[in-house]
């Protein structure tokens, strides 16, 4: 039982022997670090039940705890506050259970349902992009949190791979290509990006031309002629055009080898892959359903439409006036045909930016509506944008920060101040390079995890790299450091360490109750869905472990027994770094 739990049995225990009265439950807080104690009752809620000076009623609680309760060794009272100090044993028993447990943290899968989690989900007309690097990595960690926390996972993507911007970089494939093919230089995905760039370039002078031969600005993006053949393209397509198939084929199959390299990079997976072109129909039986009871109702021109006024929202459209599916009927259908596949899928997690808020509200919704019991555990986990220093990013426009050259910069800034340190003297060229990538990595996924998702990041590569405050290789270097004094340590087995002998320093018992706290930082990060909490988390258990490491001597201290502990508290400090890191899809590397 926890510390809390335990206190919070025994608080009410005292209530009831010294004022004859229930409490319905106890407020905790962490003790305030000027105040001798370990763990604090507020006391102000208590006179709900009890009436009276709320500092006398702490110094009676108190002292009835110190009388009764063998983990209570001391208290203070502050105005409303009860500070209890805890006794060392407790602490110690804790370590005792913990400190050979390398999955310390994580809860074995314990639920029938499972968790579909989504993300990535790109098109398939441009490479990943700096926007994409934090959905993945949210999603993932989410994906990898919720495991974690006792759930089972499954990882998926829509893949965006039909419509008018595919066939926008086929066209002008098609026209200005000749024949060009993805090289070892030249992955297939940055291929046909950059022939989606093209085609935006030859528009725009299509439009100009027509602009100065008197057409309004308007007509001329709706009329010039690269736009009619996009259009006309995707008419073909849809027709099943034999050629336009192929060509689509080809092109797409080039975007998911490149893909591949990319979340390979990155460190990413997926369980299944959804494909719009294989799901924009789906929907459309599901309406027809809908149709029959009543949740959706068709207008005049044949349009299929959902009233959603009494929920507090608007009408959407579910199905064109010509049968054609819209986003929606696709997304329905794609939910629906998910719980077909998984069977044991009892909840979806989306991660979508928050412009899509309001159509993630709105499917939801319309998923309760048609009755499926599941749609009550959906959750879109809305992100915001990624901003640079140099101002947004435009895909079309090829100003984006391409993921691979983002991973590639930042190894390199890893490198160069690496090389500013000084402290690879003895690496292979290998070991450096692997080196290299795994704190430039991990510096970017921290700095972006750190954050709340639903906020706005300013990405700076360098802010990222520094090797002080809170980021990514400051928590890694420690991490290091921590193996460097495993290895230098020869102590006795730590398996027998006897508490009976050990008294613990300020420092040391800080260290124990940040570990304590792992566990349930697990399961609020599942329930948040906010990689942030881990990441935070751990650079609180960096920050007392360096605080450890600078005001008590472990490899120098006065007794075996306390070297030994010491270097077993340091062990477990370094499991924790690691298992929390582990989720955040951060590696943390034996030498620094």
């Amino acid at each position: 039982m926890k510390l809390q739990e335990t206190l919070e049995l025994h608080v009410k225990a005292a209530v009831k022997a010294l004022f004859e009265s229930e409490l319905e439950s106890v407020e905790f807080q962490a003790t305030r670090k000027e105040f001798a104690g370990d763990i604090t009752v507020v006391v102000f809620p208590m006179l709900r039940v009890v009436k009276g000076n709320p500092a006398v009623i702490g110094e009676q609680v108190g002292q009835y705890l110190l009388d009764n309760v063998d983990l209570v060794r001391g208290f203070n009272v502050v105005k409303g506050f009860l500070n209890i100090e805890i006794d060392d044993a407790y602490y110690l028993d804790f370590f005792q259970s913990i400190k050979d447990d390398n999955t310390f943290g994580f809860v074995e899968v314990k639920e029938d349902k499972a968790v579909m989690v989504e993300y990535s989900s790109p098109n398939t007309n441009k490479p990943l992009h700096l926007g994409h690097v934090r959905n993945v990595l949210l999603g993932y960690s989410v994906a990898e949190i919720l495991k974690a926390s006792g759930k089972n996972v499954y990882k998926t993507q829509i893949i965006n791979d039909r419509g008018i911007h595919i066939c926008k970089s086929m066209l002008a494939y098609q026209k200005f290509g000749q024949g060009e093919t993805p090289t070892k230089d030249l992955k297939g995905d940055k291929l046909v990006g950059n022939y989606y760039v093209k085609f935006d370039q030859v528009y725009k002078s299509e439009i100009s031309e027509l602009v100065a031969q008197g057409h309004s600005e308007e007509e001329a993006k709706k009329n010039a002629p690269l736009l009619l053949e996009a259009q006309e393209m995707l008419i073909k397509w849809e027709a099943g055009d034999e050629d336009v198939v192929a060509l689509w084929k080809k092109m797409n199959q080039w975007v998911y080898d490149g893909f591949d390299v990319t979340y390979k990079n990155i460190g990413v997976d997926f369980d299944a892959y959804y494909y719009e072109s294989n799901t924009y129909l789906l929907g459309k039986e599901f309406v027809a359903e809908g149709l029959k009871t009543g949740v959706f109702t068709k207008k005049a021109d044949g349009s299929v439409w959902c009233d959603l006024t009494e929920d507090g929202l608007d009408e959407k459209i579910v199905l064109r006036s010509d049968g054609t599916a819209v986003y929606m009927t696709q997304d329905i259908g794609t939910a629906i045909q998910r719980i077909k596949d998984y069977p044991d899928v009892g909840g979806m997690v989306y991660t979508v930016g928050n412009e899509q808020d309001y159509h993630f509200k709105v499917l939801f919704l319309i998923l309760k509506k048609l009755g499926f019991d599941w749609a009550k555990n959906l959750f879109h986990l809305s992100y915001g944008m990624v901003d640079l220093p140099s101002g947004k990013m435009k895909s079309r426009e090829g100003t984006v920060v391409d993921a691979d050259d983002l991973i590639q910069e930042m190894a390199d800034t890893a490198e160069e101040i690496s090389k500013e340190l000084g402290k690879l003297e003895d690496y292979s060229e290998e070991e450096k390079k692997a080196l290299y990538k795994t704190i430039g990595l991990g510096a970017l996924k921290y700095y972006i995890l750190k954050v709340d998702p639903k906020k706005r990041i300013l990405f700076d590569p360098k802010e990222s790299i520094d090797f002080q405050g809170n980021t990514g290789p400051f928590i890694q270097y420690t991490y290091a450091r921590i193996q460097s004094i495993l290895r230098k340590a020869t102590t006795a087995s730590l398996s027998d360490l006897d508490n009976a002998n050990i008294v613990l320093h300020d420092k040391e018992k800080q260290l124990i109750k940040q570990l304590e706290l792992f566990p349930e930082v697990i399961q609020n990060a599942a329930e948040q869905h906010s990689p942030a909490l881990i990441a935070n988390y751990t650079y609180d258990l960096v920050k007392d472990f360096n605080s450890f490491y600078q005001n008590v001597s472990i490899l120098g201290a006065d007794t075996e027994e306390e070297k030994s502990f010491r270097v077993a508290l340091s062990k477990s400090v370094s499991q924790t770094i690691k298992n929390a890191f582990q989720v955040l899809g951060i590696e943390v590397p034996e030498r620094m």
